[in-house]
């Protein structure tokens, strides 16, 4: 049995109750999970403070000096026993609050004493609560390492004696164990390449570094090491897939493309277009499942580029579908494909869990019998009754608000899985794409429209709330719509935010019936209700829509040109960017307005600063991305895969494109893994116990 694989219990020291704690508080369970347990920082031991120096605030330092008296005081439970500890310049007190006895006898008076601990002050006086102690000479004998690692803990794990001292002589012994140098796991070529030290050194450095040179390189080859396995795991994903996984071979671009593209469209394709379209063809047509995602700005022109695609699908005898997540943008999508293609002989369906039950069974026979080309839907597309006679091609939009599970279930609609195209208007920073997306083929729409006007963005705080008014009333006059965005449905009483229902009064005095029409939306409305609001502001009956972030996702309104966000500090920055792409979708000149209190943290006045000066959803990506880490961008749902234990996606950037460079190089020339300097990567990936299952496949 590997040494590494022993469970914990069978360390010297740790036994069943300390094996019971460390498995529940920090997830470790063997040998190996310790020795993967990497500290957080480290305090130079060969510094000392003198007492008359000592810094102003909470930080953990090292004092020499002599415990001259030992004193108790009585409280309100029990009693606190404290020492004066001096040196030559002045003295402090430690305090201890339990354990008065063990610690007492241990004690010796005017002996040399070096102590460690955290500084605490108050009203101007400093104490040290429960310091590490050792006398001078044990500790100068002891002193092999100078940088003492300070590992991740909790405070349960304090109160029952696991300390750092404890975890500590736990690692060292732990590495005094093992005999024989850890076995390498990266090949020399990339050991040469990016000049990483070996895998055994960096293990011995990383917990015990002999100084910061050596902690650096230990660090910089294990976060190499992190990012190169989950990329080498995503590539081979991606290359097991195309091995695997047939797909229907969309042979020939016919009719219905060549017809619609030179007689229906009416715009010119921007370059970026063109690139994606000819790069979807390409996947089309090795006879492989495509497994592709398609990201581009709000605005970019993703809906034409899916048209097109499902047009060639018709072309090679299949049916397409087209998933979205809420009705509104279905709705959408439906009413703008239906009109496109209304001269095509070409039939087009909608399904939503609104879909009355004869609607349903119309489009179930039209699906079956193959007489129904393209369908359009929500998740209702998933349910098991919805059978196609031949889908060849799925896409989805906004594929983030879709669980693998939802998505797998049109897997299983034909024996042989349909081509996926996956769509997002949520702009995704290169690295965080990289890391949930490595496996996916990635395409990029990085261009606008010609024509489009920079919609103006403001930032405005309440004082300026009737000049606002006073502006939404001029855009009203010259025949536009403005929206209006509240963040709450409902009063808070913790957070001083105008709700929606309380915005919609005030707006109801302001822009008075019959002179003025308000539409409004919110989540816990029924879905007709929702429909009849729309549809009611898409018609221009009404000039002002009061929604909640219901209205995030695709609603496309040309004649709204001002969308005003109030609260929008209680925003993130790409949400912010979705919202502001509901205008600028017609030819006036469109406007952002960004409404918030005068008090705004540092944070919140970045995002405004950022949002006032930047229309490059990517650009805003990479500023969402520092401020609010990757696992909230991505949603607690998608926060497993970046779960790294030393590599940091936001600060290691470089050596993640180093990383996934290295393993495209490798993989290029030997996709098997065959060469002996790659066997250490094939037993790495087997312990990893890459799973080769088919959820995998299921970006």
């Amino acid at each position: 049995m590997n040494l590494m694989q022993t469970a914990l219990v069978y360390l010297k020291g740790v036994g069943p109750e300390r094996a019971r704690l460390l498995k529940e508080e920090l997830q470790l369970r063997t040998y190996q999970d310790l020795l993967h347990f990497f500290p957080n920082r480290y305090i130079d031991r060969s510094r000392f403070y003198q007492i008359n120096k000592l810094p102003q605030n909470n930080a953990e330092i090292q004092i020499k000096g002599q415990i001259t008296s030992v004193t108790y005081i009585q409280q309100k439970r029990g009693k606190r026993m404290i020492a004066s500890f001096e040196d030559e310049t002045g003295s402090i007190e430690l305090v201890w609050f339990q354990g008065h006895k063990w610690i007492r006898d241990q004690l010796k008076i005017n002996e040399a004493y070096i102590i460690f601990g955290r500084l605490n002050w108050f009203k101007g006086k400093v104490s040290m609560p429960h310091p590490e102690l050792e006398l001078e000479r044990n500790f100068q004998k002891n002193l092999e390492i100078s940088f003492y690692p300070i590992y991740p803990s909790s405070e349960k794990l304090i109160n029952k004696g696991l300390s750092q001292k404890v975890t500590q002589k736990m690692v060292f012994q732990l590495l005094n164990l093992q005999t024989t140098p850890f076995s390498e796991t990266l090949p020399s070529v990339l050991l040469n390449q990016y000049k990483l030290i070996p895998k055994d050194t960096a293990i011995r450095q990383i917990h015990f570094p002999a100084n910061q040179q050596l902690l650096t390189r230990a660090q910089m080859r294990l976060k190499f090491e992190e990012f190169f396995y989950m990329q080498i795991q995503l590539l081979l994903k991606n290359q097991q897939r195309k091995q695997k996984i047939k797909g229907h071979n969309f042979k020939k671009v016919g009719k219905n493309f060549n017809d619609f593209f030179r007689h229906h469209l009416s715009f010119e394709l921007t370059n970026s277009q063109k690139k994606v379209i000819k790069e979807i063809r390409i996947d089309l047509g090795t006879g492989r499942q495509m497994n592709r995602i398609l990201q581009g700005d709000v605005g970019s022109g993703k809906t034409v580029v899916a048209l097109l695609i499902m047009l060639i699908a018709l072309d090679n005898d299949f049916q397409a579908c087209l998933v979205a997540p809420t009705e509104i943008l279905t709705q959408q999508h439906y009413q703008s494909l239906a009109e496109q293609l209304k001269k095509l002989n070409i039939s087009v369906a909608l399904l939503t869990g609104s879909s009355t039950k004869k609607e349903r069974q119309v489009i179930h026979n039209g699906l079956k019998s193959g007489e129904l080309n393209i369908l359009i839907g929500t998740h209702a597309i998933f349910e098991d009754t919805v059978q196609f006679k031949r889908l060849g091609l799925a896409i989805i939009d906004e594929q983030h608000r879709f669980g693998v599970a939802q998505r797998a279930k049109l897997w299983r609609k034909n024996e042989v899985p349909p081509h996926v195209l996956v769509m997002t208007a949520t702009p995704i920073p290169r690295t965080l794409a990289m890391s949930l997306y490595g496996d996916l083929d990635l395409s990029v729409i990085n261009e606008l429209p010609p024509g489009r006007k920079k919609i103006k963005t403001l930032h405005r705080n309440d004082s300026n709330r009737l000049k606002v008014f006073t502006f939404i009333k001029k855009q009203i006059a010259l025949g536009r719509q403005v929206y209006i965005v509240y963040p709450l449905i409902q009063e808070s009483s913790k957070l001083d935010y105008k709700d929606l229902m309380d915005g919609f009064e005030s707006l109801s005095r302001s822009f008075p019936i019959p002179k003025y029409q308000i539409s409004i939306i919110h989540g816990q409305m029924k879905s007709e209700d929702k429909t009849y609001e729309m549809e009611r502001f898409v018609k221009g009956e009404t000039q002002i829509m009061v929604a909640t972030t219901v209205i995030e996702v695709g609603v496309n309104v040309p004649n709204a040109s001002a969308i005003i966000i109030e609260s929008a500090e209680r925003f993130g920055l790409s949400q912010l960017h979705q919202l502001r792409g509901r205008v600028g979708r017609g030819a006036d000149q469109s406007y952002c307005i960004l409404m918030t209190g005068s008090k705004l943290s540092r944070e919140a006045q970045t995002r405004m600063e950022t949002m006032t000066r930047s229309d490059d959803g990517f650009e805003i990506a990479e500023v969402d991305l520092k401020l609010r880490g990757p696992g909230n961008i991505m949603g607690t749902q998608q926060s497993g895969i970046l779960q790294f234990k030393i590599a940091d996606l936001i600060k290691d950037q470089s050596i993640l494109k180093a990383a996934r460079e290295g393993a495209l190089r490798i993989l290029k020339q030997d996709s098997s893994l065959k060469d002996s300097d790659h066997q250490c990567i094939k037993r790495t990936l087997s312990e990893l116990k890459f799973d080769s299952n088919i959820w995998n496949f299921i970006s």
